[in-house]
């Protein structure tokens, strides 16, 4: 009945048949994580921040920058438009 005596799982010891790569082909692991420094480092979230900040100031690709520098600004703009902010509140009043 096996009340005392608990059941083992069963171990296969399995090898890909035409896997030929380098490594073990089990290996879970980002895609982008050879092109990222700030995924590396596991110190807290400041240095995660600080890392991807100076990863972006230092990125030789400049057209990457500004598309996201691009992007951030049509946010903000479809931000302020969606809550119909008026831009009267910055003239002066006579």
């Amino acid at each position: 009945m096996g009340i005392l005596k608990t059941r083992k799982n069963k171990q296969f010891d399995y090898s890909p048949r035409y896997y030929k790569g380098e490594g073990s082909p089990f290996k879970m692991s980002h895609k982008f994580d050879g092109y990222r420094r700030a995924t590396l480092e596991n110190k807290g979230i400041k240095n995660k921040l600080n890392t991807a900040w100076d990863d972006y100031k230092n990125n030789p690709d400049q057209k990457a920058n500004r598309r996201i520098l691009f992007i951030v600004l049509l946010l903000i703009f479809a931000f302020l438009f969606m809550i119909d902010f008026d831009l009267s509140l910055f003239t002066q009043a006579r």
